[in-house]
């Protein structure tokens, strides 16, 4: 039973535009949670291990919500919880507000809230607890967290007050509230990090769920055969021009080219009409892609569902279920974007990334392990590259940098993710679209090679393909735990698939086959 719900052409453009960004979003399987180097100068007075802070704020007693601050090298330190040892105290501002000389707003037990600049942190430190602070914060100049070290010429410190630095968007808005007249009390606390993640485990099965699903839906869910001649128009008719999007070797140019002059735009011009725009980006491809399946579902339950249609001027007979939904995905979607930083808006977000995958690895074909081959490994270098390089030359990792976002604005949503419950920041783990659509791309060829070629399970490369991507996703949360930094998962994903599929081959005597193929 064939089922016409194949995307118009005029959406692929659209939807490669995705798939190229989706490169950007994400450094891998996660972020790291600890500043700690090991390389700069360690001794008595100034060997804190730096730790990642939590700031909590209130205006006028109103809780606000927390800010993400790193501990200095010398100073107090900090307890890991808000209760042991942890205390409200009102913020000032000192008077030079750089913390440089001795401030005329008075600092008595309170946390002193002062900008970087004109003076070292420790001078800044020394300055503050001279004055009688019972806390440092320092606002950076940039959208980025300083470590705050000592040199070997250094005298120790003797610094009895803990020290924390947050980013310029953080500082401001505590700044903010202060100008205005308003009572800020501040409370700081270290978290520690929990030794078993609980996210993991769900989103390794949603990332290995997602490439399988979407391997075998023509098969499973549209019921035929998976051919590059079976698209359909929107309206369900016939459309000799609505193919698949098969990619050539020449792909993997364009996507170094344009996925790391995407990535640099990113690092060095954040701003929120960026993030907006890869918001919109993102809702454009998801609206398709949850079109397609609910209505790929619907017609499966009910194969008459697609029949009634309506005629519409200069576009032509369109189905009834593709109005109905489209605009509920449309609906969906604006609903997403209203609410994406609530506390339950990571389920939209996830929803809407795996149907648009799911579209996607139906849309785009690698037509043979030539292509894989020059597109995994150009996504292969750009991975190592961009993660592990990068801080060579702009001294932090560039993907790393983007994928964490701002402060301000609307975090990157080309990410899957899920809420870390044993981890007091309330944050996520999330793996990057690239990391389930590149690797994707190769397991979807291999169903279709085995489809075509007469092979099952037991003689194909499908189910040996799956088996390496869910290896190769485990191995990135494994390196993800040992080094405590955040990883490029195609590092691990690239052997695991590309890897697998081309020993295989070459032991069965059908690499020759597998590097021509047409499918």
């Amino acid at each position: 039973m064939a089922i016409p719900t194949s995307p118009p052409r005029r959406g692929l453009l659209r939807l490669l535009s995705v798939l190229l960004l989706a490169r950007t979003a994400g450094a891998g399987a996660g972020a790291a949670s600890e500043f700690d180097d090991g390389t700069s100068p360690k001794f008595p007075g100034c060997d804190n291990t730096l730790q990642k802070v939590k700031v909590m704020y209130w205006v006028n007693g109103n809780e606000q919500s927390s800010l993400t601050g790193i501990s200095a090298r010398f100073g107090a330190v900090l307890p890991d919880t808000a209760g042991s040892g942890g205390q409200k105290r009102p913020a000032v501002q000192p008077d030079p507000k750089g913390s440089c000389a001795k401030s005329a707003n008075p600092l008595s037990d309170s946390v002193a809230v002062a900008v970087r600049g004109e003076c070292t942190f420790i001078d800044k430190a020394k300055t503050a607890e001279a004055g009688g602070a019972a806390a440092l914060v320092i606002i950076n100049d940039e959208d980025a967290l300083q470590k705050m070290v000592c040199t070997d010429k250094d005298p120790p410190p003797n610094i009895n007050i803990p020290v924390v630095m947050v980013s310029k968007s953080a500082g401001d808005k505590i700044q903010s509230a202060l100008f205005d007249g308003n009572k800020v009390d501040i409370l700081m606390y270290a978290p520690q990090k929990p030794s078993f993640d609980g996210a993991i485990p769900f989103l390794w099965m949603m990332a290995v769920g997602t490439v399988a699903c979407a391997s075998v839906w023509t098969v499973a869910v549209v019921g035929e055969e998976p051919n590059k001649n079976n698209a359909a128009s929107l309206g369900g008719e016939e459309n000799p021009e609505a193919e698949v999007v098969e990619l050539q070797t020449q792909t993997a140019l364009v996507f170094i080219v344009t996925s790391s002059l995407v990535l640099l735009f990113l690092f060095f011009f954040k701003s929120n009409w960026s993030a907006w725009l890869l918001v919109f980006l993102f809702c454009v491809g998801a609206i398709q892609g949850m079109e397609y399946v609910a209505s790929s579902l619907a017609i499966r339950a009910c194969s008459r569902c697609g029949e009634p249609k309506v005629k519409f001027p200069g576009i032509g007979n369109v189905k009834v279920l593709t109005l109905v939904t489209l605009s509920l995905a449309f609906i969906f979607a604006a609903t997403w974007v209203a609410h994406q930083n609530s506390p339950s808006g990571w389920v939209g977000q996830n929803i809407m990334g795996i149907c648009m995958m799911i579209l996607v690895l139906q849309v785009v074909h690698m037509p043979n392990i030539k292509v894989a081959s020059a597109l995994l490994i150009a996504a292969f270098l750009y991975d190592i590259f961009w993660v592990f390089i990068s801080p060579l030359i702009f001294n932090k990792s560039v993907m790393i940098t983007v994928a964490r976002g701002s402060d301000d604005g609307p975090s990157l949503p080309m990410v899957l993710k899920m809420p870390k419950e044993f981890d007091s920041w309330n944050g996520y783990d999330m793996i990057g679209f690239g990391d389930i659509l590149f690797p994707g791309l190769l397991v979807a060829f291999s169903f279709r090679f085995d489809r075509s070629n007469g092979k099952d399970l037991t003689d194909g490369y499908f189910l040996c393909l799956m088996l390496g991507y869910a290896f190769g996703l485990s191995c990135t949360y494994v390196g993800l735990y040992l080094m405590n930094s955040g990883q490029p998962a195609l590092l691990y994903l690239v052997p695991s698939t590309l890897g697998v599929i081309a020993l295989l081959g070459a032991k069965r005597g059908e690499l020759s086959q597998l590097w021509n193929a047409k499918v």
